[in-house]
């Protein structure tokens, strides 16, 4: 059975690729691959080797590779000669899943279908099912080399094309040899690829012993790449100068450092329409716009732009190890309330009130009591008097001293005096009562100072700021919330935050920040984006006001938007981070640059060069910043306001009791049978008695 199916095999490889007849007897192309894998698990670390071959190479791996090379894991996946590996079924795609799973970074691929070889990587590269990175070793085939193949040149890089050559006929010692190639990575391929010579196997030796896997990415010996931005501070900073424009930023600065340590010449450039596409979205027909469309139409090499660290852009394009982490949350108009009538009542909090007035209240009632108390005392003693007939001396300081407190409301009323620092008409009777009002002194004195020192505070400082600073406050506001783009609409939908799924509902999107700080600012709406740039728009929006009002052409759900004529409202930055994002650079999917550029970019991190460009892009809008917010504490009219409050509500309530007096005097005393206007004295002294 055995011996049947090596015929068939070699009935088939005769038949259509003449070539493998003598490898296949002669186990030449066995002895490669088993020299290969010695010398790249020599000098390199090897965690697994995926193997992907047909049934006409099959019998390479045979009980020899396997035996020559123990301890490395191997995957194995063999493949039908009909299969669609564009398209691969399940038992393969499994194979391959198993293979990146489990962390293969050698790659195998002995395919006698140069096209079956073609879709395959063109398959892992669109899924990322194989881990493009790796190193490969394939047969050299030239429908692999096809000008629609040349983007995966362009990011798989490590890989050895192997290419027999037959003996020379007619020559007694020639032996059949093997050309190793690779591509000519960082050098462009134009129209024609032309792979590069690594090395010669011959006579189970290598002849130049060159390493197979050099590192193409240290040195790009002055390649020319793609550099697509967006403006978007503090990322990437344009400044424009009448025809010229100078681009900055911190991650124009991180470039800069990248292209001179990997040696590449950045071409900086803009995708078409940026200001309406910005980021890109998908279209309609699958294609994207903006600057994630010029990543995946495969136009640059590396895209600035504050990209998020998300899956979303994880899947279109390669992130970068994040260089910082932003704070995204919400610009947000401030309310025009003013509580300038309430600053009577501002230093103490409403709980430090309800603790004054009960004392005020407790406070009178036991003088009222004390005063009560020592009168039923005095009576008592000139009853005890009058038994026992002794001569009653008057004393005068007694009455005076005890209507202080004698009548429960003028208690209240002398104690509320003292709690004002108004001293007492007359020193009370009784010594209980004394000691009380020193002790109730020393209360007052206490609570006075307090008052009198958060006032002046609050009369020192600037009003108030009437703010929304949470997510809570922003969901029961009535203003809109919006943002840039259908994903950051479809993060607050999916959100697990209750709030957040709230404003997802009445979030909006909208294309041009500027028009929608102008939203903002009429009170109406709250601007979605990262903290650094809302500074940036409302240092913008103060500078330039007269930003027209158009309709929201590029938005959607904008009819909704209603737009008010009132004042407009200062602009608040919301104090809550919403989430703290990572922000990264973008290269292009499956990119070469990226494990080298991670090591810089990490060194950069740590020697703390991107917090000193974050501090140089946002140093002019920071000085603006602190410019607006020194406000001088100058005492005005407004201030005032609680004083003459208070002043307007004593008057109400005078006119309100004398009115009252007046309507009592007409319509009863007047109208009183005993009333005479002659006598008042006898109708009053009758009236008591």
């Amino acid at each position: 059975m055995d011996l049947f199916f090596r015929a068939l095999v070699n009935a088939k490889s005769s038949a259509s690729f003449p070539i493998l007849t003598e490898l296949h007897q002669r186990g030449e192309l066995e002895g490669l691959v088993i020299d290969l894998l010695y010398v790249v698990r020599k000098d390199y670390e090897v965690k697994c080797v995926a193997i992907i071959c047909d049934e006409v190479y099959l019998n390479v791996f045979a009980g020899p590779l396997f035996k020559r090379t123990p301890g490395v894991p191997f995957v194995m996946t063999v493949v039908e000669d009909y299969e669609d590996l564009l398209s691969p079924n399940y038992h393969t795609l499994k194979s391959l899943k198993a293979a990146r799973k489990e962390g293969c970074n050698v790659y195998v691929i002995l395919l006698a279908n140069g096209l079956q070889a073609s879709r395959l990587l063109r398959f892992g590269d669109r899924h990322r099912i194989i881990d493009t990175r790796a190193k490969f070793l394939m047969l050299h085939d030239i429908r692999l080399f096809h000008r629609d193949l040349h983007y995966i040149w362009r990011r798989v890089i490590n890989i050895i094309f192997i290419k027999y050559h037959r003996k020379n006929i007619g020559v007694a010692k020639s032996k059949a040899w093997f050309e190793l190639s690779t591509v000519p990575f960082p050098h462009p391929i134009t129209t024609v690829f032309v792979p590069r010579r690594v090395d010669i196997w011959k006579n189970d030796n290598f002849h130049y012993k060159r390493p197979l896997f050099v590192d193409k990415t240290h040195n790009l010996n002055g390649k020319l790449m793609n550099v697509v931005y967006l403006d978007h501070i503090p990322s990437v900073v344009v400044v424009k100068n009448n025809d010229s424009q100078k681009v900055g930023g911190v991650e124009v600065e991180i470039m800069h450092t990248l292209a001179q340590k990997m040696n590449f010449k950045p071409r900086l450039y803009q995708a078409g329409n940026s200001d309406l596409h910005k980021w890109g979205q998908k279209q309609p027909n699958g294609s994207f716009s903006g600057l994630l469309g010029e990543m995946v139409n495969g136009g640059a090499d590396i895209a600035l732009g504050n990209l998020q660290y998300t899956p979303y852009h994880l899947e279109l394009t390669d992130l970068s190890i994040p260089y910082t982490s932003q704070c995204w949350t919400f610009l947000t108009p401030e309310a025009l309330t003013d509580n300038s009538w309430k600053t009577l009542i501002l230093p103490f909090k409403l709980y430090m009130w309800i603790a004054v007035l009960l004392v005020l209240l407790i406070t009178g009632t036991i003088f009222y009591g004390l005063a009560r108390n020592h009168k039923n005392l005095q009576d008592y003693k000139k009853f005890q008097n009058a038994i026992s007939g002794k001569k009653q001396i008057d004393d005068d300081n007694a009455k005076p001293g005890l209507y202080l407190f004698g009548e429960i409301i003028n208690s209240i009323l002398y104690t509320y005096g003292m709690l004002l620092v108004i001293s007492l008409p007359r020193l009370p009777t009784g010594w209980s009562i004394r000691l009380l009002t020193g002790w109730y002194w020393l209360y007052c004195i206490l609570l006075v100072v307090s008052y009198r020192a958060s006032m002046t505070a609050i009369l020192a400082n600037p009003a108030p700021r009437v703010t929304i600073d949470t997510l809570r406050e922003l969901v029961d506001s009535k203003v809109i919330c919006g943002g840039w783009g259908t994903e950051t609409k479809r993060f607050f939908e999916e959100s697990l935050d209750e709030y957040g799924q709230k404003i997802g509902k009445k979030f909006e999107t909208i294309n041009n920040p500027l028009r929608a700080a102008d939203y903002v600012a009429r009170g109406v709406y709250a601007y979605y984006d990262n903290s650094d740039f809302l500074k940036y728009l409302r240092v913008k929006r103060k500078n330039s006001p007269g930003v027209l009002m158009e309709d929201f052409n590029n938005s959607t759900n904008a009819s909704d938007v209603s737009i008010k004529t009132d004042a407009e409202r200062s602009l608040h930055i919301m104090s809550d981070c919403v989430v703290n994002i990572p922000v990264s650079l973008g290269f292009h999917k499956n990119s070469p640059l990226k494990p080298l550029a991670d090591i810089y970019i990490q060194r950069v991190v740590e020697v703390g060069l991107v917090e000193k460009w974050l501090n140089d892009a946002m140093h002019t809008i920071r000085s603006s910043e602190t410019n607006e917010s020194e406000v001088k504490a100058l005492m005005n009219l407004q201030k005032m306001y609680g004083a003459l409050l208070a002043l307007a509500i004593g008057y109400t309530l005078s006119t309100i009791c004398l009115i009252g007096e007046n309507i009592h005097w007409h319509f009863v005393v007047k109208r009183d049978p005993k009333f005479d206007k002659y006598a008042l004295d006898l109708y009053y002294k009758n009236k008591k008695g």
